[in-house]
């Protein structure tokens, strides 16, 4: 018992350690300069991290939804939310226009190796995260209407 209380221990502190390390992952913004989450990450008391895709529709329904409420998120929470694009390259070119004609007011980041959804072990997107003084304190995946308002109330626990 005392052994698979260890292998338990052991495998939760080396997936909080990488999770934590992914966020050294390099990825461009999109004036393609060479980036990572923890300078946001660091810069800010609690941020939101959404990998998402141009070609994935509840990863857009869940930018719109969240983008509705977002002023009122950062007024009463200090939130800042960074969206990371895995779109690869042959639908990066999609990223700007997409985000300019929804006027998202979101820090656009783009991950087009997939380093970083590598590095958090995902495979689906969305993936939201809520990062807090550079630890990953929650992670979703999926989205249906009205999870914003669970990740508000996540968010609201971390404040």
């Amino acid at each position: 018992m005392k052994k698979i209380s260890l292998i338990v221990i052991l495998m939760i502190t080396s997936l909080s350690f990488s999770q934590s390390q992914a966020l050294e992952t390099s990825i461009k913004t999109l004036k393609g300069e060479t980036t990572s989450l923890s300078e946001f990450t660091a810069k800010n008391d609690l941020v939101i991290v959404s990998l998402w895709a141009t070609w994935c529709v509840p990863c857009k329904n869940e930018l719109d939804a969240i983008n509705e409420v977002y002023q009122d998120w950062q007024d009463e929470t200090n939130v800042k939310l960074v969206a990371v694009s895995i779109d690869d390259s042959r639908t990066v070119n999609r990223v700007k226009p997409l985000v300019n004609g929804k006027d998202w007011d979101y820090t656009i980041l783009l991950d087009t190796n997939n380093d970083l959804k590598r590095a958090l072990n995902t495979a689906t997107v969305p993936l939201t995260l809520i990062v807090k003084n550079g630890e990953i304190v929650y992670r979703h995946s999926g989205y249906t209407p009205g999870a914003e308002d669970a990740l508000y109330e996540e968010l609201k626990k971390h404040i």
